[in-house]
């Protein structure tokens, strides 16, 4: 009889001109990061409204990060800078629902740090792994 391992779902959300091609990057280097890491790219880490996260832990998600430029560095200007307050709001809230803190994280990764992204991936999905299923706010209707 073989037993299930738990493997989270996590959904990564990417800004095109950093992260995601960090994540490129780290493959091109074959630096591996789990599987279960589904990547939506955006184009700035500021298209990402508050939304989405909920939808994806509505659907399932045991995590979710959001990568984009580092401060400063961002192409769209201050993209980031409206991501990293409307962020901080956010994770009030999922505090205030009952969601832990460890299941969403911001990180900023650069094109240049394929290494980075796949450490920080790993390191994500380890922690979220260790607090196990998230039952929160799923909806049954979006289980199989």
């Amino acid at each position: 009889m073989q037993v299930n391992e738990y493997k989270p779902l996590i959904v990564a959300f990417c800004c095109n001109w950093c992260s995601y091609a960090g994540a490129d990057l780290a493959g091109n280097n074959r630096l591996a990061y789990p599987a279960d890491v589904k990547i939506i790219r955006v184009p700035c880490s500021c298209r990402v409204n508050p939304t989405f996260i909920l939808r994806a832990f509505q659907r399932g998600a045991d995590g979710v990060i959001i990568c984009g430029c580092h401060p400063g560095d961002c192409h769209y200007t201050s993209g980031n800078y409206y991501t990293r307050r409307r962020m901080a709001a956010l994770f009030s809230m999922l505090d205030f629902l009952g969601i832990e803190k460890e299941r969403t994280r911001l990180e900023w990764v650069s094109a240049a740090e394929g290494a980075k992204f796949a450490a920080t991936m790993n390191d994500f999905v380890q922690t979220v792994a260790s607090l196990g299923e998230n039952k929160r706010l799923e909806d049954l209707r979006c289980k199989k």
